[in-house]
């Protein structure tokens, strides 16, 4: 599950134990990316609290949108299927769904979505090659500065998330085998899903 070792659930005590009581009720179940922080809880509760405040900011549909054109780039298998997940039940069907992460261009999505995916893909990518034109571009279609800034920060914060779970091996929970076979394939960008 991971390269390093994890507290199990029936050893965990003090904030492991809180952390991972939190994420089972919320989820119902314990994820294996809880699992994986179970040596620095602390870092956890941090990213939970910076990740809350940024998505607390935006759309919920956007902020799922950039962080799967992110999750793609960053080749996240656990963050695509996460929050692909997130879109098919809240705002794209399979099909929609499984063009964005294909193509997010030939996806027939609104023109803004696309350049908030382009964005948070430059931000990963090489975030020395966003330009003012980019930023303009996402002005056009009536995006605020700070809103801009939202785009910017899910997919910086993306990095530290995707890059932490893969650098531990830690593959995506078992439950997204469930998915459709053509759409779990096309999430399935990076590391196999979990046997169990």
């Amino acid at each position: 599950m991971t390269f390093t070792d994890t507290v199990s659930q029936d050893e965990a005590q003090g904030p492991v134990a809180a952390m991972y009581e939190t994420d089972s009720e919320a989820l119902g179940f314990l994820p294996n990316f809880t699992r994986a922080f179970s040596p620095r809880p602390d870092v956890y509760a941090a990213w939970r609290q910076l990740n809350g405040a940024i998505k607390a900011n935006m759309d919920l549909r956007r902020y799922e949108l950039a962080t799967l054109a992110a999750t793609r780039r960053l080749r996240s298998s656990y963050c695509a299927l996460a929050h692909g997940s997130v879109l098919l039940d809240k705002f794209l069907d399979a099909d929609g769904l499984r063009a964005a992460v294909t193509d997010h261009h030939a996806a027939g999505l609104e023109p803004v979505d696309v350049a908030v995916m382009d964005l948070a893909q430059k931000v990963v990518d090489d975030a020395t090659s966003v330009t003012e034109a980019d930023v303009d571009r996402l002005r056009s279609f009536g995006l605020s500065d700070a809103d801009i800034m939202d785009v910017v920060l899910a997919a910086s914060a993306r990095c530290f998330f995707s890059k932490t779970l893969d650098a531990l091996g830690v593959e995506p929970d078992a439950k997204y085998r469930q998915l459709d076979p053509e759409l779990r394939d096309a999430l399935t960008v990076g590391r196999p899903i979990a046997e169990s």
